[in-house]
């Protein structure tokens, strides 16, 4: 998991840098005042979404299988305790 979500930082980082050079250099449009920075920061997230989506499918579905059996133990780990304790009643 930890794993998944360092690779989908370093993807918005990209495209944060990406967006930066093109805001900057007169490729997009800039923000309106002093929310530059925000136009920055939202046009970075819109793109880093689908390119994540896409291209760390494979990531993604192999955190899922972990936490599926992380849930799955605590899950048996319910059920033995609560037979433990009927079993004592």
């Amino acid at each position: 998991m930890l794993r998944y979500t360092l690779m989908r930082l370093g993807i918005f980082a990209g495209c944060l840098v990406v967006v930066w050079g093109a805001v900057y250099s007169g490729i997009f449009p800039r923000g309106f005042g002093d929310s530059n920075f925000l136009w920055v920061l939202l046009l970075a997230m819109v793109l880093s979404a689908p390119i994540s989506w896409v291209v760390l499918r494979k990531e993604r579905e192999r955190a899922a299988v972990q936490v599926a059996g992380k849930v799955d133990r605590v899950k048996a780990n319910l059920e033995a305790n609560r037979t433990q304790e009927d079993a004592s009643l």
